[in-house]
């Protein structure tokens, strides 16, 4: 004689609660500290003991997830389908529904870009077709950090400056700053940042081309646009960090594929978006093309720098300690990639309180290297401590 509806909708129900515990159960053993070092990322925002911290918390939370579901709510699951079927079919099409709607919902808003989210932080930034955002030009912007009010003043051309009286001149011979928030100088007076440190200590003009939030391939695609303007360009620095590596994976905003060709941003769920954001996972794939992506594009803003005369200068800020998952990716991006650069060893106290982004001893131990590396040729890449 067969089971009855109920008991069969029971098995499969506490077969179903035991198999997402079992898998919670097993990831969170499997989950080894190499592995997450593998496919998380180092982190700019976060020093890396805290990372390490937050990951062990996440897998005890996961094995004891796990075990509840399997020892207490799988039988209590059982039981209630088993004395009302019709309810617990309602509730999983309800939950369904829900993640439907949600997607649906969250289509109908504008979603910025991961490395763009809040719209009205200083320095402003506006859209761009070709390389997602730029700097609103030709305005002064303030920003609170560390204690300190600090002045950004961003000329006409969208290059930050010292003041807006003050922009700077193309027919000049000049060293091209490209790159992020780092070389930006969040958080730092002009005077503080790295550009103008260079600039003082080596007496010839800078200019600061960098914008907040920038991967490599968007700094290499605004350098194509302005470098054409400058008569007399000296060098071009650029900045490589592993801890910023994970932008130059993000597809969500213009990016560059294969052979430098320009790719317009890539459609995704938004739910998928929002749980990438918590849980930023990334596969062997995504990782080695990143790596390859990363060299390409550095090579080309050598390449693109040696077309006009200028010197290329990658420079790689270390800050205390080489962690092994950050000297892995510069290994691979780098060495095995053999591009140039200049590794910076910087005091690891040496940021912003309460804020990741180098402070001015940090900015100068930089503006040191780079100064140096002006007059001193690279060597093919630079072999790493272990």
């Amino acid at each position: 004689m067969g089971r009855s509806p109920a008991i069969i909708a029971r098995i499969t129900a506490e077969l179903v609660i035991a198999a997402i515990g079992l898998t919670l159960v097993v990831g969170a053993l499997a989950a080894t500290q190499g592995w997450l070092d593998h496919h998380f990322l180092p982190s700019f925002l976060f020093p890396r003991d805290w990372y390490v911290r937050a990951e062990t918390a996440a897998r005890v939370c996961m094995a004891i997830a796990g075990l509840w579901l399997i020892v207490s709510t799988r039988p209590r699951v059982g039981r209630l389908v088993a004395r009302a079927p019709g309810m617990t079919f309602s509730v999983v099409i309800a939950v369904l529904l829900a993640f439907a709607a949600s997607e649906v919902a969250l289509r109908g808003m504008r979603l910025r870009p991961t490395e763009w989210l809040v719209p009205d932080e200083e320095p402003r930034r506006q859209p761009d077709a070709k390389l997602g955002w730029t700097l609103v030009p030709g305005r002064v912007g303030q920003n609170s950090i560390a204690g300190r009010v600090i002045e950004y003043a961003i000329d006409p051309n969208g290059y930050r400056v010292a003041s807006l009286d003050a922009p700077v001149d193309h027919a000049k011979p000049t060293v091209v700053f490209i790159g992020e928030s780092v070389v930006f100088g969040e958080g730092l007076t002009w005077e503080e940042s790295i550009p103008a440190q260079v600039a003082a200590l080596t007496g010839m003009q800078t200019a600061n081309l960098a914008v907040h939030g920038f991967g490599n391939d968007q700094a290499f695609m605004r350098l194509q646009i302005e470098l054409p303007r400058f008569q007399q360009p000296v060098a071009v620095v650029s900045l490589f960090m592993p801890a910023l590596f994970g932008r130059n994976l993000d597809h969500d905003r213009p990016h560059l594929g294969p052979g430098l060709v320009w790719q317009a941003p890539e459609p995704r769920s938004r739910l998928a978006s929002l749980a990438s954001m918590l849980v930023p996972y990334r596969s062997d794939d995504t990782i080695a093309h990143g790596v390859e992506s990363t060299r390409e594009v550095l090579r080309g803003t050598i390449a693109l720098a040696q077309s006009r005369g200028a010197q290329a200068i990658v420079v790689v800020p270390q800050f205390g300690p080489d962690s092994e998952p950050e000297r892995l990716l510069r290994q691979r991006v780098l060495d095995e990639g053999q591009v140039p650069y200049v590794l910076v060893p910087i005091d690891a106290e040496w940021r912003l309180a309460w804020d990741r982004h180098p402070d001015a001893r940090a900015a100068h131990a930089m503006a040191l290297a780079i100064s140096t590396a002006l007059s001193t040729p690279l060597r093919q890449s630079r072999p790493q401590s272990r």
